[in-house]
């Protein structure tokens, strides 16, 4: 169950830096050929990947209810929420960052000066 919490916490801001370095790449190809569409589904792709790995993280905050059990298990319980919910917020922020990104290349041709 773990799993996807880290998953958001470590993948989601790789993506987010990624996304970073391809479209930095992608704009000479653009500008040749006058298109964003290349820069536009990119950016579309990782925001869909980051988003769900984001709510993926979110889900795993319902499982972990503490249930009437031991003081052990109510610490185990609440570690795995707080874990859940970081990478829940981390997953929201490289999304967010993505969206910034994707702003400027709404805004700004390829081929500004």
């Amino acid at each position: 169950m773990k799993l996807r919490s880290w998953a958001a916490l470590l993948v989601a801001p790789g993506v987010a830096l990624a996304t970073q370095s391809v479209m930095y790449s992608m704009v000479t190809p653009a500008c040749s050929t006058q298109t964003r569409l290349q820069l536009h589904l990119f950016a579309a792709v990782a925001l869909a990947v980051v988003v769900v790995l984001a709510v993926l993280a979110y889900s795993e905050c319902s499982l972990h209810r503490p249930e009437p059990a031991s003081m052990d298990s109510d610490e185990a319980h609440a570690r795995h929420r707080f874990l859940a919910n970081m990478a829940a917020a981390v997953g929201a922020f490289a999304a967010l960052v993505i969206v910034a990104m994707w702003f400027g290349t709404w805004v700004l041709t390829p081929c500004e000066p």
